[in-house]
């Protein structure tokens, strides 16, 4: 088995800190890659710095082009990516040709925003005093960027680290997840084909203590992150005077309403909760994770969503029919199975699921859960569902608030004053009416408030965050 090389400016490298990546749901070798060394990250650094202003004054059509050739190339290659997303990640091959489908457009958006970010005109002789003046405030980057990637996205998720830098012509150090940095070498094999000055972009797997050695570079002025909470309130606290986006994820609940009330509607309501409490083992910032069920809908609501559980086919990833394959590791899904157990012993009901196997954990429903238990207030990153009934659709909307995260959350209702009371309310970044919380498009922004981070994904939102506004005023103009 060959090793793959990691990208140092573009460049293929190699080091002698071999690491062998696993099949999470067999064991089996998926291939082998190396550390990056302190010269190599040394020479990505430096690099990036050296063509800050080169990248900086890249015609659009130049950074248009080279997002749109590695858009046509993840299409090009999408069986082949998503195969690799699933071994080494575990996705099932089904949501990893989802992964891949959506980096395509990720980068695909990236080209057009590119072509249209040109800042905006103000007049100024809205007083007297501004009187034949004009401003342009055009944005410019801050400088190279640091994207530290996790592993429940492989591939997407280091897209939306990639994509918005390279459309503004910002240089990237890209550091992907230790369990899952092939799939980002893919991805820079595919753009060392595009026609980007060498510095512009690097992807070096890294230790996480050789990454927290790097957040504190000065010379990388933009830190975008997206992982766990800890690790990224550490990172917002060691480095004060940097621009730093967080994306940290959240134990996103659901509001089944009261007018939600016909039998099509809750068993429509219950189909998408489970898989999307399931979809990626529950390893997703917004996998459903709570439930809040009008009380008189409760009994009608909990059967169905219970069999939609337990007709999710779990097994193999690599099998087309599977839906629910394993965690990232046998300690991930450990740890799933502690807190659940936790639960138990505090007087929470399993209705389904519930032992372990493994790196594998099966889709679980859990009610009667005491409100302090693990898997009610943190991010339990496993498939795991807390179910609980609510008196009226306000206690529904202050249960989803109290919560230490706001990333997004879901409405199940046909009212629209009901939706616009939610937005209005709900602490989150984002509101999903009629449907669960896991939904996502590349262009909208996306991010939370409380424990959920600082900052927005989302093409343009992520290239605001990776520039500043530059003012320039002209003088004596007639207008």
């Amino acid at each position: 088995m060959d090793q793959v090389p990691f990208w140092v400016a573009g460049r293929a490298a190699s080091a002698d800190d071999v690491v062998t990546i696993r099949n999470p749901y067999d064991g089996r070798v998926v291939g082998r890659t190396t550390n990056a060394g302190p010269e190599q990250v040394e020479q990505a650094v430096a690099a990036a710095v050296a063509v800050t202003d080169e990248a900086a004054a890249l015609p659009a059509h130049v950074r248009a082009a080279a997002l749109d050739h590695v858009s046509r190339r993840l299409a090009e290659r999408a069986e082949e990516i998503a195969r690799l997303i699933t071994a080494e990640n575990g996705k099932p091959i089904k949501w990893a040709r989802v992964e891949v489908t959506r980096a395509v457009s990720t980068f695909r958006w990236a080209a057009e925003e590119a072509r249209r970010f040109s800042g905006e005109l103000q007049r100024l002789d809205t007083d007297p005093a501004g009187a034949g003046r004009l401003a342009l405030v055009r944005r410019v980057p801050r400088g190279p960027v640091l994207g530290i990637a996790p592993f429940n996205f492989p591939l997407n998720l280091v897209a939306h680290k990639v994509a918005p830098a390279l459309a503004v012509g910002a240089p990237i150090v890209v550091k992907p997840a230790p369990a899952t940095p092939l799939t980002a070498l893919l991805l820079g094999e595919i753009l060392a084909e595009t026609d980007l000055p060498p510095g512009m972009f690097s992807v070096l797997p890294l230790s996480n203590e050789r990454t927290a050695e790097l957040v504190p570079d000065p010379r990388l002025p933009v830190v975008s992150f997206t992982g766990s909470g800890p690790v990224g309130a550490a990172i917002r606290r060691s480095v004060p005077d940097k621009h730093v986006t967080l994306e940290l994820g959240g134990n996103a609940a659901v509001l089944i309403c009261e007018d939600w009330a016909a039998d099509a509607d809750l068993t429509w309501a219950a189909q998408r909760i489970a898989t999307f409490a399931n979809y990626q083992a529950g390893q997703s910032c917004i996998a459903v994770q709570r439930v809040f069920v009008h009380e008189w809908l409760y009994d009608g609501f909990l059967p169905r969503l219970v069999a939609a559980v337990e007709a999710l086919p779990v097994g193999d990833p690599s099998d087309d029919a599977t839906e629910v394959g394993p965690l990232i590791s046998e300690d991930a899904a450990r740890r799933v199975e502690e807190w659940v157990d936790e639960a138990a012993t505090a007087g929470a009901h399993i209705l389904v699921g519930g032992r372990r196997d493994g790196a594998s954990y099966p889709p679980t429903v859990l009610t009667d859960v005491p409100p302090d238990a693990r898997v009610a207030s943190d991010e339990v990153f496993g498939p795991v569902l807390v179910v609980e009934q609510v008196t009226d659709d306000a206690a529904g909307l202050a249960a989803i608030n109290d919560s230490a995260y706001g990333l997004q959350a879901g409405v199940f209702t046909h009212s629209v004053q009901t939706a616009f009371t939610a937005h209005r309310v709900l602490q989150v970044g984002g509101v999903i009416v009629g449907d669960v919380p896991s939904f996502r498009a590349e262009q909208m922004p996306y991010g939370g408030v409380k424990g959920s981070g600082v900052g927005r994904e989302g093409l343009r939102s992520a290239m605001d965050d990776y520039t500043e506004p530059r003012v320039m005023v002209l003088t004596n103009i007639e207008l």
